[in-house]
């Protein structure tokens, strides 16, 4: 697990360079990473993109003032959910369904406050995580303000080292 301060120190970056050195060692992975999307110099959202080449937004900038109740909102940015859940639950869950004959890597980046709005996603990490199969390099933030129970949970593990990219 890689943990940062702030954005943009290349957690994403090291995990695709990661992801591509394994891939050509010829190991078995799958999994996700978060990626900026841009629209004229500006950061207007997120998008997941699977290792399978799927992508779909995790968030957007809010377009209104007027936040409906059902909306998950983190600062300025809405969670697309359902997009979300859509492309990540299927993934990890066959992941976690792999034989322990042939260890698979699950790429995680990363498991922060927009993806733990999903419980489904929380569920599906902690059974990534325990699952004898599957080694898991994924991507959590440095605790600010009030901390996360799932990523405090990740950071506790005796299974778990946490490296801090600066």
């Amino acid at each position: 697990f890689a943990s940062s301060l702030f954005l943009g120190v290349g957690k994403t970056t090291l995990i695709q360079k990661v992801t591509q050195a394994l891939k050509s060692s010829g190991i078995s992975i799958d999994g996700f990473y978060t990626e900026e999307v841009r629209e004229g110099g500006r950061r207007t959202g997120f998008d997941v993109v699977t290792l399978s080449g799927k992508r779909g937004p995790l968030s957007r900038v809010s377009s209104g003032s007027s936040a409906s109740r059902r909306e998950y909102r983190v600062g300025q940015y809405v969670v697309d959910l359902v997009s979300f859940e859509q492309l990540v639950l299927p993934m990890l869950r066959n992941v976690s369904h792999g034989s322990d004959a042939e260890k698979t890597v699950c790429v995680i980046d990363e498991i922060g406050k927009m993806e733990l709005f999903s419980q489904a996603f929380i569920q599906a990490v902690r059974q990534t995580l325990t699952g004898s199969g599957t080694v898991v390099l994924g991507t959590i933030p440095i605790p600010k303000g009030k901390p996360l129970d799932l990523v405090e949970e990740i950071r506790s593990r005796k299974d778990v080292k946490v490296f801090n990219v600066s």
